[in-house]
């Protein structure tokens, strides 16, 4: 007989369970995956703590709304399940739940054009196009690396993502942690900033003097961005017609 807890589980969450599915199956679409690593999280309790997360090594064009595990960032002992998230995922978002309560959902990814960008002495995204500037000042610079993201790296990443502000951390020598307040609005940046990864590393790579935007005109783009309606929310919803016209599982 199945254990009617279990069972109830597995059945929570089913918006906030497609949504993440959603935003797996587009990230392994637009190639910014790293095979069967990486991970993203969403805390579904008032203070963070509790959160659904992709399943250890299971490739991202696979995952299904019903895959995602529910964890407690309280509860190390999650570690010892016969279901265990990767331990480089716990260590790094179950540190970023437990410190980070505005950090809803959090989106770890090595896409190419950020990594590259994280892997530069001078990792800043500078604002030479509207894509760039949404992130002016609003993105953090980890440069002290200490390799996989186990609990004490992961307590240091979560140190650096206190400000609000604060929604993307370059993370030196590694990839990027993109967070937000919803799947939506974090995939949304995460695709983005992606986007403005690429304009920049390819504007560098013309050797010619960049185009920079004063920090005023930055900032306004930055704050306008902010406050533009519902653009993560659209571009979620666009994403899972597409998948259901295609016929994808990713919603089962």
């Amino acid at each position: 007989m199945p254990n009617l807890n279990s069972v109830k589980t597995n059945l929570d969450y089913k918006t906030e369970r497609t949504d993440l599915a959603a935003a797996f199956r587009w990230t392994a679409k637009l190639n910014l995956h790293e095979a069967v690593a990486n991970h993203f999280s969403l805390s579904v309790n008032e203070d963070g703590t509790k959160f659904l997360m992709n399943p250890n090594q299971m490739h991202f064009s696979r995952i299904k709304a019903t895959d995602m595990l529910l964890i407690d960032a309280n509860d190390p002992s999650t570690l010892n399940g016969p279901n265990a998230p990767d331990i480089t995922a716990w260590g790094l978002h179950s540190a970023i739940h437990r410190h980070c309560p505005h950090a809803r959902c959090a989106m770890h990814v090595h896409s190419i054009h950020a990594t590259v960008l994280a892997s530069l002495e001078d990792s800043r995204l500078l604002p030479i196009d509207q894509n760039t500037a949404t992130f002016f000042n609003r993105y953090v610079i980890d440069s002290a690396y200490g390799g996989l993201a186990l609990e004490e790296e992961g307590e240091r990443c979560a140190s650096l993502l206190q400000d609000p502000k604060k929604t993307v951390m370059i993370m030196g020598n590694h990839g990027i942690m993109v967070t937000g307040a919803s799947v939506a609005e974090t995939f949304n940046r995460m695709y983005y900033f992606e986007r403005a990864a690429e304009t920049y590393i390819r504007a560098l790579q013309t050797g010619q003097k960049l185009r920079i935007l004063s920090d005023e005109i930055a900032e306004k783009t930055a704050s306008e961005m902010d406050e533009y309606p519902e653009q993560g929310e659209h571009h979620l919803a666009e994403l899972k017609k597409i998948l259901d016209t295609e016929g994808s599982d990713y919603s089962a």
